[in-house]
């Protein structure tokens, strides 16, 4: 029994009962071996899971069912903003969050680990929206996040940890099974339709997802609640996060000014009728690309009707903030011209620029989450597409060409974006995505 202690001692000079590590020598260690073993035992099987504890209600869910699931769970705090140069000024305070995180990790009797990814954050994600919006486009930084940190710098945080996968809040679902000899791993919709987040995971790869768990995919953000209130978690009434991933919500003006200078412009009215004219005599036969673009209003003689303190801070669709008046319906951006700083503008939330029938993706910004569904040149599908976070899947069609996809819909879509992702579905999976040209 002595000879069998000491080999326990050497192979575990530490033991852990719940948050607390005991050195074996400042305890009777034949007492706890009882208590010790069934540890050891059932460890030797067990899948470690590291959970990106954000100090929010979902996260903290997320933590607590896979532990009930007979994971071993640890939970790893990001910083990722912290703003000491007056860059991006936001409500969101990583103090606060981190020590939600901690109140939650205690309660659920895990430990916590911390890392700070400011720096890469703000190259990887900071500087693209900074370049995006210089070039007159409205990038998704949720999006960005999601493939450049969550599931890239996490995950390899994670496996220093020891991690078999990485878990987080997200409303969605993925399944697994074996196609053709190979494992082929699926992201589908969240049951919460008001919550539903698979759009924000659509550039992920297949190897990205394989190793992501996401516990709260069958669930309802009210369940979430209900459940972290049951456990006495501190998260569960705190209110959700919005706004810029990690960062909350900005004063978007403010924050491009930081690097892109003021500098008046035109703002100029199109009228409805030779932009309806136009689009009416377009052809899906014909008239492939033309569908697919973005219209050309400088063609069209349009009113000068305001001044403006530079393009790249407006977006298609935008209503407040162009502080003209004297029309009968609000005014909403149809386009922007960073080149010649110009805001083009139509009257009415109906008006014929706010719709477009198609959009275009070139081939470079086109992403497969499922590889062997991937499209060929010449071929197409009929499909459900998403271009923005909770828009109700529109259907359409992928047409592939060599330059690119071509997506066009059934119906008009309001706003398309160009920076913005698209994604398309089948059956509910999230099968790819691309940036809007």
């Amino acid at each position: 029994m002595e000879i069998f202690l000491n080999n326990i001692h050497q192979k575990y000079p530490f033991i852990t009962i719940g948050n607390f590590e005991i050195k074996h020598t400042s305890i009777n260690f034949s007492r706890i071996l009882i208590i010790l073993n069934p540890i050891v035992r059932n460890r030797k099987n067990m899948k470690r899971v590291v959970v990106g504890l954000s100090g929010g209600v979902d996260s903290g869910i997320a933590a607590y069912l896979l532990k009930r699931q007979g994971y071993e769970v640890k939970g790893l705090f990001m910083k990722n903003w912290e703003d000491q140069q007056g860059v991006l000024t936001s409500n969101c305070n990583w103090e606060d969050d981190l020590m939600f995180a901690e109140m939650t990790a205690r309660k659920l009797g895990i430990s916590l680990h911390f890392v700070d990814f400011s720096k890469e954050y703000r190259e990887r994600v900071v500087n693209y929206m900074f370049n995006e919006y210089k070039r007159g486009r409205t990038p998704n930084p949720d999006v960005l996040c999601n493939r450049e940190v969550k599931f890239d710098l996490f995950a390899r945080e994670a496996e220093k940890l020891g991690s078999d996968y990485i878990a987080t809040g997200h409303y969605c679902k993925k399944k697994s099974a074996f196609l053709n000899g190979k494992m082929i791993h699926s992201l589908f919709e969240g049951e919460d339709s008001n919550k539903e987040q698979s759009y924000f995971l659509c550039q992920i790869s297949q190897e990205q997802l394989s190793k992501a768990l996401f516990p709260l995919g069958s669930l309802y953000k009210s369940q979430v609640r209900d459940q972290a209130r049951s456990l006495g978690l501190a998260t569960a009434n705190r209110k959700d996060s919005q706004g810029i991933c990690f960062v909350g919500k900005v004063d978007l003006p403010e924050f491009l000014q930081q690097r892109l200078a003021p500098r008046e412009g035109k703002i100029i009215k199109i009228p409805a009728e030779p932009v309806r004219q136009y689009k009416a005599d377009l052809t899906l036969k014909k008239d492939l690309q033309a569908l697919c673009q973005a219209f050309d209003f400088g063609k069209i003689e349009g009113k000068h009707i305001g001044e403006h303190q530079g393009a790249h801070y407006f977006t298609i669709g935008q209503r407040k903030g162009l502080n003209v008046g004297g029309t009968e319906e609000p005014l909403y951006v149809l386009a922007t011209d960073t080149e010649n700083n110009i805001v083009y503008v139509g009257e009415g939330q109906n008006h014929p620029g706010l719709y477009r029938k198609g959009l275009f993706i070139p081939r470079n910004d086109i992403h497969w989450i499922r590889p062997d569904l991937r499209l060929e040149p010449e071929e197409e599908q009929t499909m459900y597409f998403r271009i923005r976070y909770r828009q109700p899947l529109q259907r359409g069609r992928l047409i592939m060409k060599e330059e690119g996809a071509y997506i066009i819909f059934d119906q008009p879509q309001r706003g398309i974006t160009p920076g913005q992702f698209a994604a398309w579905y089948v059956d509910g999976e999230l099968l790819g995505s691309g940036v809007i040209a």
